[in-house]
């Protein structure tokens, strides 16, 4: 279960900046793009696509993510 609106919108989605898909995280409602290194918000169930709103990833949560990505493959 997400807190996104739509679930099937996370087949869909991509950033806005580089196109390409990105990855919820529940703990923080956040969709996250590697590539941009920012998180989009999740706000009452609707991703707000906008850059001026993402939050940038610092280095420490960009290796944590990679790390969670290669356990899940």
């Amino acid at each position: 279960m997400t807190d996104i609106a739509d679930p099937k919108l996370l087949e869909i989605l991509v950033c806005p900046l580089t196109k390409t898909l990105l990855r919820y995280d529940p703990a923080r409602r956040e969709l996250i793009s590697d590539r941009a290194r920012l998180a989009y918000p999740v706000r009452d169930g609707i991703p707000i696509m906008l850059a001026e709103e993402a939050r940038p990833l610092d280095d420490a949560e960009i290796a944590k993510s990679k790390a969670k990505k290669s356990r899940s493959l």
